[in-house]
């Protein structure tokens, strides 16, 4: 982003936390004798996946996705939520170790039934062995019950250090 940018977003934070903390600051407590509400019973969880649920293996959540590429983003975040310190942290640097691009069968209960490459990095066949494992490990993902089953794609960027990212929730490279 460049500086503009980040100074605009700045500037709009600061504007929000500024009005949501004068809002704040102009409630009045309740009166001593007034008995506060029960609260509420816990909503519904929302269908969106933004990680894993520790479920017996894998994630318990359902992806409310209505498309392939809408599921990848489910199939992406729940990757890296179970394999948080394999995610290399920041920009990926201009040369790569691996770049392979996989598809991935998931069925209507979120299991892995078919992987297929469109492009496996066949100089590193450990880092195919590796991506492999690592998807079927993470099974189930979420259950794409708007979809049925889904295939998806996605890129695997794999640095020389084991760590990677998938092209869905990249930082980019420098």
């Amino acid at each position: 982003m460049t500086n503009f940018k980040l100074r605009r977003y700045g500037l709009l934070a600061l504007c929000s936390l500024a009005g949501a903390a004068l809002m704040t600051a102009c409630k009045s407590p309740p009166p001593a004798d007034v008995v506060p509400p029960k609260p509420a019973p816990e909503a519904v969880p929302t269908p969106d996946v933004i990680g894993p649920i520790p479920a017996e293996k894998g994630s318990a959540r359902v992806s409310a996705a209505t498309t392939p590429r809408a599921y990848r983003q489910d199939g992406a975040t729940h990757i890296y939520g179970l394999n948080a310190n394999r995610i290399y942290k920041g920009k990926m640097p201009p040369l790569l170790y691996a770049v392979g691009v996989l598809n991935v069968e998931i069925d209507k209960v979120g299991r892995v039934t078919r992987l297929e490459w469109l492009r496996a990095p066949r100089h590193a066949p450990e880092v195919v062995a590796e991506i492999e494992r690592t998807v079927r490990q993470a099974s189930p993902f979420p259950a794409p019950s708007r979809l049925g089953k889904v295939t998806y794609t996605d890129t695997w960027l794999w640095h020389k250090s084991g760590q990677f990212q998938l092209d869905t929730l990249t930082e980019g490279q420098s």
